[in-house]
């Protein structure tokens, strides 16, 4: 089977979208057009029953009913809505949050803001794992906690929190729960119930859906949760979130998830054992190569690997037919490591030479074997032009050495 290049293993930052959601969203462009709140002609029935459709299959992938599925433009407006709609509605009853360092910035940047306007936000610490742990969040609940988020599954390192034990101590607490759950849900199966969760960010993008669409899930009994408006105008999604809904988008976003639920099962057989066989193709033919989270806890289709005395950069560069991920994040003027990785304990030079693989629905064993064999040699041909690399492999504590300036 040949292969077609460049590769595609960046399937954490956006998936393809699955032909079977491409053919099931056509129609809503052309001749099902209506807006779904157009309601006195059969365009509009017919986009309203198209996104009543899709509520039902997304609350039916998470253990929902559809009345607590609140569409939003993707999970960055989802977690906004969720953690600041909860603060707002409760700030009588408390102004203390709860995440963790290792979250994603639409979660990160929220809190900040949120602290600008008076809150107190306390933000856990992770383990060597990537997960928190339990104790330290049972230690910063306050009377004033209102609101805790933690993410179900990261998406860099592909770990997954301990999301039932997280619920129940809300629940004992009388504090909401909310998740960004994008990463995990059509992935690993998730179930608001077991799961003790009351708010949940989802995006279609990650599950082979179309770009600019998402949910919130948002719990309607045992506990209600009630929001503040982020987005005002007609009073669309009952409210929670004004605009006109993009009925295509929502239609492949409800066929992405039908897939995700009669399929998973099959599907994370396959992307671990391809993500198994990738890790053992780079890691059996490499020395000085780490995972960084614990692989007890994770995702399918994720690995992330610092590779001693190789820049990530560089690594990337070297292997510019395959997409994957750096563990660093270019910003204007600097080239700074990973916040993720530094919360796990991960020194600055081996976060520097971390990548991300993201293994998706469409990927092979094929495209999985020239992803290893181009990573084993172009990491052997960097390191020979390494003199680190060649002092360390002759004894020499390269850590310990004092580097002097002329």
């Amino acid at each position: 089977m040949a292969i077609k290049l460049p590769i595609y293993m960046d399937n954490h930052a956006t998936t393809p979208v699955d032909p079977r959601v491409v053919d099931a969203m056509l129609p809503y462009f052309t001749e099902k057009f209506g807006n779904a709140a157009s309601r006195n002609h059969a365009f509009g029935w017919a986009g309203e029953e198209a996104v009543e459709n899709a509520r039902a299959q997304i609350a039916q992938l998470i253990g929902a009913t559809p009345k607590e599925i609140v569409f939003t433009s993707g999970a960055t407006e989802s977690d906004n809505l969720a953690i600041k709609g909860v603060a707002e509605m409760y700030r009588e009853k408390g102004n203390h949050i709860i995440t963790q360092v290792t979250e994603h910035k639409a979660v990160l940047d929220t809190c900040k803001r949120l602290e600008k306007e008076g809150y107190e936000v306390t933000y856990l610490p992770v383990e060597k794992s990537g997960q928190i742990n339990l104790d330290d969040l049972r230690r910063a609940i306050t009377p004033k906690t209102i609101l805790i988020s933690i993410m179900y599954a990261n998406n860099e390192i592909g770990v997954i929190q301990p999301i039932a034990e997280i619920g129940k101590i809300a629940k004992e607490k009388g504090v909401f729960f909310h998740s960004d759950g994008v990463q995990a849900v059509g992935k690993v199966p998730v179930d608001v119930q077991k799961d003790g969760i009351d708010l949940l960010s989802i995006s279609a993008h990650k599950l082979y859906g179309p770009k600019g669409v998402g949910a919130l899930y948002v719990r309607r009994k045992n506990p209600r949760v009630q929001l503040t408006a982020m987005v005002d105008g007609g009073g669309h999604e009952r409210g929670m979130r004004s605009g006109t809904l993009n009925v295509p988008g929502i239609v492949g976003f409800g066929k992405a998830c039908e897939l995700c639920r009669l399929e998973m099962a099959e599907e994370t057989k396959k992307l671990s054992a391809l993500r198994d066989r990738l890790r053992g193709a780079i890691m059996s033919k490499l020395d000085e190569t780490f995972i960084n989270g614990t692989m007890e806890h994770h995702l399918p289709h994720n690995i992330n690997i610092s590779f001693a005395y190789v820049e990530g950069e560089s690594l990337l560069m070297g292997i510019n037919d395959v997409a994957v991920s750096s563990g660093s994040a270019c910003t204007s003027a600097t080239l700074e490591p990973s916040y993720v990785l530094k919360a796990l304990g991960v020194g600055e030079d081996l976060a520097h030479t971390s990548i991300r693989f993201g293994i998706g629905r469409f990927n092979t064993e094929e495209e999985v074997d020239y992803v290893a064999n181009r990573v084993v040699e172009t990491v052997n041909r960097l390191r020979e032009l390494s003199p680190l690399y060649e002092m360390a492999k002759e004894g020499t504590d390269v850590s310990k050495m004092n580097w002097k300036t002329a």
